[in-house]
């Protein structure tokens, strides 16, 4: 495994290090890296439903949309990221758990009670301090988290702000939870640096054949490419939003999914999914499959049936679909 403590704090060039590392290196990786006031939203997110714009643009935020799913987080310098990419038999797994682990290890090393808990958040005393996202690509996975060490709160909960579309929900009801910073719990003052490396030492000691690893001339280069050419892009990070005429939400044990659907005459001549689920296919797939179909249910179970939904909604059902869809 290739150990990376990337120093860039470049939102773009950032998510397109998360990228590269998962597409163009070989050897397994785990990262830790910081950005500069960004919002980074899900690949599934409708951007502009999830920013406060005004906010953002007084605060000269920058807006990044990341390969995985998931729902929008708030980065700032007090708050430390990590990554891993795992190629191996299983990876078609969403699996939290495992790679949230270390991290859990470390603060308990620490002396604070951190605990994984709900869909893939890690919190202390019940407030959360961390959330993950994952990522998979045939048989390889890449899995990101925050860590919320010293970030400004208000910052946190001014730049994002409440989908308004009204949702159904077919979730078990939960408390939201709050956030909270780890260096609120530690027994004694710790610097980020520090705990950065305690981490970084973590890795390196209970991976065998870990070793630290510095980007080439040649891997910046590629990683400026990607972000230049793809993630510094408005399309890419903001797209073009058409409008629908049937639009609907559903919260479901998977997580939040927003049905977009261009009706005409009784068919479908458009649909956009949008969410903070998690999948290991493309979305497009199943936007694709619905147009041409009849605004119908037993047409639409059908086509929804030739499909495996859990591949591309984890932990959701026909039944969600067909519920955000009337």
């Amino acid at each position: 495994m290739l150990c990376i403590h990337h120093t860039s704090t470049d939102p773009y060039f950032n998510i397109a290090t998360d990228e590269y590392i998962f597409k163009h290196l070989k050897e397994d990786c785990f990262m830790l890296w910081r950005n500069d006031n960004a919002i980074i939203v899900g690949k599934h997110q409708n951007t502009l439903a999830e920013i406060n714009v005004d906010y953002v643009k007084e605060k000269g935020i920058k807006v990044v949309r990341r390969l995985s799913g998931g729902g929008a987080v708030y980065h700032d310098l007090g708050n430390l990221n990590f990554s891993f990419t795992k190629t191996g038999e299983n990876t078609e797994m969403v699996d939290f758990k495992k790679y949230t682990q270390p991290i859990i290890e470390v603060l308990q090393k620490l002396g604070v009670d951190a605990k994984f808990e709900g869909r893939n958040d890690i919190t202390i005393d019940g407030k959360k301090f961390s959330g993950n996202a994952e990522h998979v690509f045939k048989n390889k996975v890449l899995h990101h988290g925050t860590i919320l060490f010293s970030s400004e709160m208000k910052d946190v909960s001014g730049a994002l702000k409440i989908n308004p579309l009204k949702y159904k929900d077919r979730a078990v009801k939960s408390i939201p939870k709050r956030v909270t910073n780890v260096s609120d719990h530690l027994k004694e003052p710790l610097s980020l640096e520090e705990f950065t490396e305690m981490i970084m030492q973590h890795i390196i000691d209970t991976n065998p054949g870990a070793k630290r690893y510095e980007f080439t001339k040649e891997d910046l280069a590629e990683i400026q490419k990607i972000r230049d050419e793809k993630y510094a892009k408005w399309e890419w990070n903001f797209g073009h939003s058409p409008n629908y005429n049937f639009q609907q939400g559903v919260r479901t044990e998977g997580g939040t999914l927003e049905m977009n659907l261009e009706v005409k005459k009784g068919m479908i001549k458009a649909a956009k999914i949008y969410g903070d689920f998690f999948g290991t296919k493309d979305i497009s797939e199943v936007e694709e499959l619905l147009v041409g179909t009849l605004h119908e249910e037993e047409a639409i179970r059908k086509k929804l049936s030739s499909i495996d939904i859990e591949k591309y909604f984890h932990k959701m059902k026909v039944d969600d679909l067909i519920s955000v869809m009337f």
